[in-house]
């Protein structure tokens, strides 16, 4: 069983930066595509940048120029670089792995806030 295991989350001020990280329990490269995801309160969960296997990237228009996702398949662990962060950025931010099936990480906690 497949898991994933976000960790980098916290408050952060205005124009500062996070990195969240994803550890997962198997290869990385067996993965087809992983990404991020976020749930702000009230608004449903949207993409904010996937990879695929071959290293094919797509961000969300709203961090584009601002975040940057990367994996290292050595350490099977997937990032999020963000800068420049809004306080429109906070959410829970969950890792996604896609397999033959779809598999989650628990989520953590982005404030962005002065």
């Amino acid at each position: 069983q497949v898991q994933l295991v976000e960790s980098g989350g916290g408050l952060v001020q205005p124009g500062g930066s996070l990195r969240l990280s994803c550890a997962a329990s198997g290869s990385v490269f067996g993965f087809v595509a992983m990404g991020w995801y976020r749930q702000a309160p009230g608004k449903q969960r949207e993409l904010v940048a996937l990879i695929d296997r071959g290293n094919g990237i797509i961000y969300a228009d709203s961090v584009k120029g601002r975040f940057t996702i990367s994996k290292d398949n050595a350490k099977n662990t997937m990032y999020l670089q963000m800068n420049a962060l809004k306080p429109e950025d906070t959410a829970v931010y969950y890792c996604y792995g896609l397999t033959g099936e779809v598999f989650w990480g628990q989520g953590t906690q982005v404030t962005v806030s002065a």
